[in-house]
């Protein structure tokens, strides 16, 4: 075991003749303190009751100090203690100045000069600091009320976060920066917790008081039984830091834990420690990329690191910003002079060899979670292993129970217990490991796991994601809603909304499925999952993979020789590269083969699509004339084909269409009229895509109301759009409505309201129209700097 600041620093048990290690003063000095004391009180004709009545300090307090158990207490406890014995001046200062050389360190081998290398170049954790510093005050007003007789209680601190993340580094810097608040001492016990054979309680107890100068004759009187209670004595006498480094659990810990008194103990663990009561936690992450950035210039040298500054983005990025990763690239670059960071960056770039290259000399990144993943039950390494073939960043527990093939809830508590043991971290419900340690866990299942295991656990979960996502989808297609009842899942879709917050947060993962099963051959299935999402696809309209995903089922279904799937489809991507992407031009060469499939399949609803997509990409290029002709002939095949949600679509089309030509007397006309239609029909369309047309509609009259001045009408049905995009969580249009609503309120002299319109869009997050947000942020730099000023007509989609 090591016990002192450093492990070449390690205390021996003090001989009864040798001066005390770890505490404040001399033996004769703190003897000395205890006789004055005695014979000042004895001068008065006080007993310890009533010089402690006349202080305010306790009677024990007293009659350890009369007797030497305690160490000289601070100065506020002697001016106290003066007051109540009514001392003149002389014997006052006399009293003080005994007990200041009792506070005065003569031999400290456990003191902060001690600290083993590798912190003076620490950067960042400022926040962790600051609240280290804060409790160390709060540590210190809790040893005053000790000494004014109210027991305060020990402040411990646990710092805990997965290997790698600095947790030593963080105590020892904070550690010396709290030095002079702990003047008896700061000890560092290397509690060695990652051993297969780590010290136990007794030996680590033993240790701390021979560091602490503990008389040998007081251990031996003690003996083993009532060793903790000496140790906590010990503590409780003085104030010291006492960092318990690389615990292994909670067990071992507990017992070292002080009760009362001005200590203050910094715990250390890879693990989260959840099983200790009345601790504050740090935990502790990656370093922000400023951090990392400047961690990584201080280890190779500002000149170097200003030559290539997007080097060193590159390099803190693939080391994660995890310190250890960040100090063995610093270290390579170190001794390696003639190398440049952007050579470093190239290396580490290669994903399979990243790992292997974060080595310097005998410290490797691997060693650090080798000694966390041996640690764990062989449960939870199985799935720490499997966890690196979820294609997204995180994961929730029903995907994760797919790659084992556990019962839900076996699989959340094995994911807790990668937590507990700083391998994944947590947001909300979803679990995310650290990237170096996704990487370390694809080796792990490279070199421990049969190949055909492996595979059989992807498309396990590959089948599941794809599986619920049309479960999910169909929530927004007509003619499906909720899951059936036949259907057995482990999430629950039980509402339109829960089914939109599952697609969302498992994009990456579901997407990564579809990839899969396109490559894989089995086209059917893409299409039914790209069909079961058309019309979800409104709700998340700047996701930025909706060309992909229709681009794809479109190749499955030519694959299957069936040119209606490959029509519908077509019909698919040309409106997400038209509405998603703002590309119209791009979109007439998809809507053109659409249109050749459905005539080839002899098919009037999807002809009557393509020419409704067809003439939407010709009204936003300007071009009116081809957008009516196509409009036309859309109509005539929505009314052919006996699609009412299709030839609602083609009405708003053509209102659309008057308003692009200045028409607006007529297009509103055309507005009214397709929303009377609207409210004759709505029993028969599916309400999803009811209210997509009631939004756009509403939206149509409120900007062809602002186009003639009336602007309460305008505003009237730019709120009611508003509010549809709320109710139905469609953020991408809401902010599109906003930016409408807002132009049309400062128009009309309400800059307030205005404002808030535009503040609501500028808030709303990465699923808003990204230049409808940009718009808002404008606006409000125009309200704040002349809220008298309309603004110009927002663009139309």
């Amino acid at each position: 075991m090591t016990t002192g600041i450093a492990p070449d620093a390690a205390a021996h048990a003090p001989k009864d003749t040798e001066p005390p290690t770890g505490r404040t003063g001399s033996t004769d000095e703190q003897a000395a303190f205890g006789p004055l004391l005695r014979s000042l009180r004895l001068a008065a004709s006080l007993t310890i009751e009533g010089l402690a009545e006349a202080s305010g300090v306790s009677v024990r307090g007293i009659g350890d100090l009369e007797r030497g158990r305690r160490a000289a207490p601070q100065r506020r406890t002697v001016a106290a203690i003066a007051d109540g014995l009514g001392l003149g001046p002389a014997d006052r200062d006399r009293l003080l100045a005994v007990a200041r050389a009792g506070r005065t360190p003569v031999y400290s081998p456990a003191g902060i000069r001690a600290f083993p290398r590798g912190i003076d170049d620490f950067v960042g954790r400022e926040a962790e600091l600051d609240r280290l510093s804060l409790l160390a005050d709060r540590a210190v007003a809790r040893g005053a009320e000790a000494d004014g007789g109210t027991a305060g209680t020990a402040v411990v601190v646990a710092v805990s976060g997965p290997p790698g993340t600095g947790k030593t580094t963080l105590a020892l810097h904070g550690a010396r920066r709290l030095a002079e608040r702990f003047p008896d001492g700061q000890l560092l016990v290397d509690l060695r917790g990652t051993d297969d054979d780590p010290p136990d309680a007794a030996e680590l107890t033993l240790g701390v008081l021979k560091a602490l100068g503990v008389p040998d004759r007081d251990l031996a009187k003690a003996g083993a039984q009532d060793r903790p209670a000496l140790y906590r004595r010990a503590l409780a006498e003085r104030r010291c830091l006492l960092v318990l480094d690389n615990a292994r659990d909670e067990a071992q810990v507990r017992p070292l834990l002080p009760g009362a008194g001005a200590t203050m103990v910094l715990v250390t663990s890879r693990r989260m420690l959840t099983g200790l009561d009345d601790v504050r936690r740090l935990p502790l992450g990656e370093l922000s990329p400023e951090e990392a950035a400047a961690f990584l210039t201080a280890l190779v040298g500002s000149d170097r690191a200003a030559a290539d500054p997007v080097a060193v983005d590159d390099v803190t990025r693939r080391c994660g910003h995890l310190p250890l990763a960040l100090r063995v690239a610093g270290n390579w670059l170190a001794t390696r002079t003639g190398w440049t960071v952007r050579r470093l960056a190239d290396r580490l770039a290669r994903e399979e060899r990243r790992l292997d290259a974060l080595t310097a000399g005998d410290v490797r990144v691997t060693t650090a979670f080798d000694l966390s993943y041996r640690q764990l039950t062989p449960t939870a390494a199985r799935l720490f292993r499997r966890l690196a073939l979820v294609p997204g960043p995180d994961v929730r527990a029903p995907c994760a129970a797919r790659l084992t093939g556990q019962e839900l809830f076996d699989a959340e508590d094995t994911l807790e217990e990668l937590v507990e043991a700083g391998l994944l971290g947590t947001d909300g419900d979803r679990y995310r490991p650290h990237d170096l340690l996704r990487l370390y866990a694809r080796t792990r299942l490279t070199e421990e796991e049969r190949a055909e295991d492996v595979e059989a656990a992807r498309a396990a979960m590959y089948r599941w994601l794809l599986e619920t996502a049309v479960v999910a989808g169909r929530w927004y297609e007509p003619g499906h809603g909720a899951p059936p009842a036949s259907w057995q899942g482990t999430v629950d879709l039980s509402s339109a909304a829960l089914a939109r917050e599952w697609l969302q947060a498992e994009g990456a993962n579901w997407l990564a499925a579809l990839r899969a099963a396109a490559q894989a051959g089995e086209h059917a299935t893409v299409v039914e999952v790209a069909e079961s999402l058309h019309w979800f696809s409104d709700q998340w309209i700047f996701w930025g993979h909706w060309p992909e995903v229709f681009a794809t089922a479109a190749r499955s279904a030519r694959a299957l020789d069936d040119p209606l799937l490959e029509a519908t489809q077509l019909n698919y991507h040309a409106w997400a590269v038209l509405l998603c992407e703002g590309r119209p031009r791009d979109s007439l060469p998809l809507s053109a083969r659409a249109l050749a499939a459905a005539e080839r399949a002899e098919d009037p609803a999807q002809q009557a699509w393509a020419h409704q997509y067809q003439g939407w990409a010709y009204r936003l290029l300007g071009e009116s004339e081809a957008a009516l002709v196509h409009n036309r002939r859309a109509a005539e095949l929505f009314g052919a084909a006996g699609d009412l949600l299709g030839s609602l679509q083609s009405m708003h089309t053509h209102a659309l269409v008057l308003e692009g030509q200045n028409r607006t007397e007529e297009a509103l006309v055309s507005y009214r009229r397709t929303l009377d239609h609207l409210t004759e029909v709505e029993d028969r369309v599916e309400p999803h895509a009811a209210a997509m047309t009631r939004l756009g509609l509403h939206s149509g009259l409120g900007c062809c109301y602002a186009r003639l001045g009336r602007w309460q009408e305008a505003v009237d049905h730019l709120r009611t759009a508003v509010g549809i995009c709320r109710s139905g969580g469609n953020t991408a249009l809401e902010s599109r409505q906003l930016t409408l609503l807002g132009d049309a309120l400062l128009s009309a002299g309400r800059p307030a309201e205005a404002r808030a319109a535009f503040d609501r869009c500028a808030g709303l997050g990465p699923d808003a129209d990204p230049r409808r947000v940009a718009l808002a942020r404008e606006r409000l730099a125009r309200v704040d700097a002349d809220p008298g000023t309309a603004a110009p007509p927002s663009p139309r989609p």
